[in-house]
């Protein structure tokens, strides 16, 4: 029997442990400093058994997952450090940042146990073992960061457990993958976060800044409401990445500022066609690090009852919903629907049948 230790049972450690549950020869056992979770994991049918006790846990694990914020990854692989490990186990981490921690486990005496760096690159906007599925890594990329001195069959033995989670691993070095992720990641949050922060100030003297940044402003800045603390230990254990990115970052700035003062049309649109060209190419139908939005937006006339006939038709075949908002809706306007879902399946499912209903439906 392989026995799997998932410390930190949310969003993803609880999305791994769904992935693994059930299957032949698999017993999964979560941890949780709080008894009121440890018992949450269990109602909900997340693992097969859950404890308080890290000794417990990680008795006679063969594999260890650490699900925690990437704060306090350190702490947990010391921790772990001082327990009797099962020889041969497997020591793996979920946090985005993979240059720090994979130095100090290297220096770091796990006596008969390895470490290998991991990040599964999916999420969802809602966290908590709550919103756990054993769908979340389908059709993501899941990097692994082994340092050189890991034996192969070690490293095969973690890419064969992960096959359960039908995501794509890549193989990466950690620095490299703190670069990448820096980028397409992390300098994204700073930007929506300032972003949002300078609408707020100019808000504080009119009103009509926040109640005018609906629909498309809080759309692309919807990342700014991501979890604060989690943040602020990404950034800090990026830090040199992050400030490099930041300099590139006021660079494109700067040169949009030059553009306009020399009112360059040519060099303006050159920048939307190059950025155009580039995000053209981006694959659509595989999931990233940012989080995906599944979301279309619907034309409906001004008829009493028209939302609810929407939900019904929906709700008949089966499709969830997971919100719904009205845009606009004047008499003389037709309205629009945003409606959200859940997955890409969901999505798809609904703009077939309402393109069959003769809705208009802009994704």
């Amino acid at each position: 029997m392989t026995k799997i230790a998932i410390f930190g049972v949310g969003l993803i450690g609880g999305s791994l442990a769904l992935c693994f549950k059930g299957k032949p020869g698999i017993t999964v056992v979560g941890h949780s400093n709080s008894p009121r979770s440890v018992e949450k994991y269990l109602k909900r049918q997340v693992v097969d058994d859950a404890t308080t006790s890290m000794e417990e846990a990680a008795a006679d694990a063969d594999f260890i997952f650490i699900c925690v914020p990437v704060g306090n990854l350190q702490e947990y692989l010391v921790k772990l450090s001082k327990l009797p490990l099962k020889p041969g186990c497997i020591i793996t981490d979920v946090g985005s940042t993979k240059a720090s921690i994979a130095s100090f486990a290297s220096k770091l005496d796990l006596q008969d146990a390895y470490f290998i760096g991991g990040h599964p690159m999916a999420g969802k906007e809602k966290s908590g073992v709550e919103a756990a599925t054993s769908h979340l890594y389908e059709n993501a990329f899941y990097v692994l960061t082994p340092d050189e001195s890991i034996p192969p069959e070690v490293y095969e033995r973690l890419t064969k457990l992960l096959q359960w989670t039908r995501a794509h691993l890549v193989k990466v070095d950690p620095k490299l993958h703190d670069d990448i992720v820096g980028a397409i990641s992390h300098l994204p949050h700073i930007i929506a976060v300032a972003l949002v922060n300078q609408i707020a100030r100019y808000n504080e003297k009119n009103e009509l800044y926040q109640n005018l940044a609906a629909g498309g402003f809080r759309d692309i800045t919807r990342i700014a409401s991501s979890d604060p603390v989690v943040w602020r230990d990404i950034l800090l254990d990026n830090r040199e990445v992050i400030l490099r990115l930041l300099e590139d970052w006021n660079e494109e700035i700067a040169s949009f500022i030059r553009l306009l003062k020399e009112k360059d049309g040519e060099g303006i649109a050159e920048q939307f066609r190059l950025s155009s060209e580039f995000r053209s190419a981006l694959p659509e139908r595989r999931k990233g690090v940012l989080t995906s939005v599944y979301e279309v937006y619907v034309d409906v006339p001004d008829h009493p009852g028209i939302i609810g006939q929407i939900a019904t038709l929906l709700g008949s075949h089966r499709i969830n919903l997971s919100n719904i908002q009205i845009i606009e809706s004047r008499e003389d306007i037709p309205g629009v629907l945003r409606l959200s879902f859940r997955d890409e399946y969901q999505m798809d499912k609904a703009i077939e049948l309402l393109a069959k209903e003769n809705y208009t439906v802009h994704v």
